[in-house]
């Protein structure tokens, strides 16, 4: 599984005990935009940055290789988008495409045009 940026910053947030349950079961990795996005925000504060790093320590970041980014062309050439944001979608959807893994995002709106792309929204899952 490839989570998506939402997904790594619910999963440090206190109220979101079932998401880490949920990833404490499952082998899963980042998009290296994912780990610039999250610990590049401008205003995360310092307890914050302690969490993510501690967590991006213990997974894989994948790389974002000649192949990522060749893909991440193709989904760009088939969707007008518009903002930075739409650039790092494409590199994440890209990611999880050549890795052949499911893209874990509670923002499933963004990628759902993808049809080759397995989504799964974390949130949508029922405890058992």
């Amino acid at each position: 599984m490839l989570l998506d940026s939402n997904t790594v910053i619910y999963s440090v947030q206190h109220e979101y005990a079932n998401l880490r349950h949920f990833l404490a079961q499952h082998p899963f990795s980042v998009s290296a935009i994912t780990y610039l996005e999250v610990l590049g925000y401008p205003e995360l504060i310092p307890e914050e940055q302690e969490k993510f790093e501690k967590l991006f320590s213990k997974i894989q970041v994948l790389p974002i290789s000649e192949q990522v980014i060749k893909k991440a062309v193709q989904l760009r050439r088939q969707r007008k988008l518009k903002g930075e944001r739409r650039i790092a979608d494409f590199i994440i959807a890209a990611t999880a495409l050549v890795h052949g893994l499911t893209l874990v995002t509670h923002n499933v709106k963004d990628f759902e045009w993808i049809e080759e792309l397995s989504i799964l929204d974390p949130f949508s899952i029922k405890e058992s």
